[in-house]
């Protein structure tokens, strides 16, 4: 029982990093959440001067900037910020995975894999700043390699400058995030499948299985964990996207590529409205917890098993 005695000297060494958890972490989430009801929360500073409430919830939501319904109805750009998130999610979330996946497969039985590994990684080294003026130039109309690889392949009446398009802005960053984002699923699942005893491939190769039974009934089972993790970070990498969108478009044109991160720094940098963009930025934590909370959950309940 003794290890598990508190013991105040050892104890005293944490405090410190409690602190600073305090300070830069519990502190400033309190204060967006208090600030996000008009609450000034340093005495003495008027950060608001509205009354406090629910008032700019109700702003927000009614902001065709974060929803538009008329948008919605007739499905064409800008349909709000929230939407063009989910919208970035449902795209990129699977194909990142499914390429994440083959490529880790693929690269891990063939000679030479880590090289190109590397080159795949370099989406993710590169800053995301420089990724989004990358994929500005990647669907340019005259230096795009997009546009390039259209006119070779006989597609040249699509050829066009997709980012200032309000109907292909949108689809065009998340194509480019998901060239930025398949470095950190590849380097993932290649982690995963080198965790797995290489018998167990053998194993069912003797036993006849194909391609397909394999990678179906063996490998993606087992890297179920692996999955769990890529799954909740891009998830969580997609909801508070910002840099690429900001480089590429500034949420144009019109606002057909505007996300809620960028919403948030509109209200901030451009309106010099704090308490609306915490009212933002309160909205994006409350969508995200659940996912973080789901994520632990299904983490230590596969620990348990």
């Amino acid at each position: 029982m003794s290890m598990y005695r508190l013991n105040p000297i050892r104890s005293s060494f944490l405090i410190p990093a409690i602190i600073l958890i305090l300070i830069f972490v519990v502190y400033p989430i309190f204060a967006t959440i208090m600030l996000s009801f008009n609450v000034n929360v340093v005495p003495g500073v008027n950060i608001v001067n509205r009354t406090s409430g629910l008032e700019n919830y109700y702003k927000v939501v009614t902001d065709k900037r974060f929803i538009n319904l008329e948008g919605i109805k007739t499905h064409t750009f800008p349909m709000g910020a929230i939407v063009h998130n989910i919208i970035w999610l449902v795209i990129h979330l699977p194909l990142t995975l499914i390429i994440g996946i083959l490529f880790a497969v693929y690269l891990q039985y063939i000679k030479g894999g880590s090289i190109i590994r590397s080159f795949v990684f370099i989406g993710m080294v590169i800053p995301m700043i420089v990724g989004g003026l990358l994929i500005s130039f990647s669907f340019d109309k005259d230096l795009g390699v997009v546009n390039i690889l259209l006119k070779a392949i006989g597609l040249g009446s699509f050829v066009r400058t997709w980012t200032i398009y309000p109907d292909t802005a949108l689809f065009s960053l998340i194509l480019g995030s998901v060239w930025l984002w398949s470095g950190f699923t590849v380097t993932m699942y290649s982690a995963g499948l080198s965790s797995i005893p290489r018998e167990v491939i053998e194993a069912a190769i003797v036993d006849g299985a194909d391609f397909k039974t394999i990678l179906f009934k063996v490998i993606i089972p087992l890297l179920r964990p692996v999955t769990l993790t890529v799954v909740a970070m891009t998830i969580l990498w997609d909801l508070k996207i910002f840099d690429i969108v900001y480089a590429a478009t500034q949420g144009g044109p019109g606002g057909a590529s505007t996300v809620l991160a960028l919403l948030m720094w509109e209200y901030f940098a451009r309106l010099g409205d704090y308490a609306m963009s915490a009212t933002v930025a309160t909205i994006l934590t409350i969508i995200i917890i659940p996912v973080v909370i789901l994520w632990i959950k299904a983490t230590l309940q596969g620990e348990r098993t």
